[in-house]
């Protein structure tokens, strides 16, 4: 049975609008480019816009590259007002004055640097007994969370006015900024909420190379093709190894290739014309050995007919 659509395959560096979920963008998205397979590479939040990577085709295989990614944010955190979910979701539960400067959260953010521990919130996609902590919290159930470590690799503060106080954060997989913004409120003695994000950095990969949904839909078919980055642009950190053509035929057969390569858990693999055939690892013996491979055209149209 012949799938609908094409075989496509790229990445797409999509600016996520605010109040689309991640799903939804990847559909849409999915249509515009006549797609058979896509996926993406992380959720990112409704009530946050920015870098989402999606993946098509072949380069659903590498998906999971980018899940460990640091991440880079842009977040207004609105000192003196405290929510019951920690940002705009919630009922507002509590105001208090703000009186601190700069310099007072300054002094704060030292403590969020580097690693740290937080306690997952109740609105959250986690699961306990079988139920997502976030369906609990609508029944009014609240359950002891154990703290988790995160790490703050970059927090700046990029303005403060009028009691909304902007930073720029990068932090590792996990990192929960809706809970950064209350710990920094708590920390200040006046409370906060998170009054907005914004994805800007996943990896190596930046919003200065995404384009807008709208973008896409005001281009052609060729055009949005040529929007998509290839599909190693997932894995720009991993070393890469390139292969003659005779290697290529025999690591694409799933075959392993004693090259007396320098040890290394990951690498990406290339053929003598430059395009890449998949990932692979190198042993302590220097032997390729492979690992993802990435199906040839041919037999991906043999496949279709």
């Amino acid at each position: 049975m012949k799938r609908r659509g094409r075989a496509v395959d790229g990445v797409l560096l999509l600016d996520k609008p605010y109040g689309v979920t991640s799903n939804a963008a990847l559909q849409t998205c999915r249509r515009l480019l006549n797609a058979q397979k896509a996926g993406h590479t992380g959720t990112l939040d409704p009530l946050a816009s920015g870098l989402l990577a999606l993946t098509f085709g072949e380069a659903t295989k590498f998906s999971a590259d980018l899940l460990h990614a640091d991440k880079t944010y842009i977040a207004g955190v609105k000192l003196g007002q405290k929510t019951s979910t920690g940002d705009l979701e919630g009922q507002f539960i509590e105001s208090r004055p703000v009186n601190v400067t700069r310099e007072d959260i300054e002094k704060a953010l030292e403590h969020f640097r580097g690693e740290i521990k937080q306690i997952p919130p109740m609105f959250s996609a986690l699961k306990r007994g079988g139920k997502t902590l976030y369906d609990l919290a609508r029944e009014g159930v609240s359950i002891e969370r154990e703290p988790r470590s995160v790490r703050i690799e970059k927090l700046t503060i990029l303005s403060f006015v009028d009691e909304l106080l902007t930073i720029e954060v990068t932090c590792s997989k996990g990192t929960y900024i809706r809970v950064l913004a209350e710990d920094i409120g708590q920390a200040l003695g006046c409370g906060a909420h998170l009054a907005s994000l914004r994805r800007t950095a996943v990896g190596d990969l930046s919003i200065e190379d995404s384009i807008t949904i709208e973008a896409l839909e005001r281009m052609n078919s060729q055009q949005r093709q040529d929007a998509l980055k290839p599909l190693d642009a997932l894995m720009q950190t991993l070393p890469a190894v390139d292969l003659s053509e005779n290697d290529r035929e025999r690591f694409c057969h799933g075959q392993r290739l004693a090259l007396r390569l320098q040890s290394c858990p990951r690498v990406r693999v290339y053929g003598p014309d430059g395009k890449m055939v998949g990932t692979a690892r190198v042993n302590e013996r220097g032997v390729l050995e492979p690992e993802r491979l990435i199906a040839n055209k041919k037999d991906i149209e043999a496949t279709n007919d």
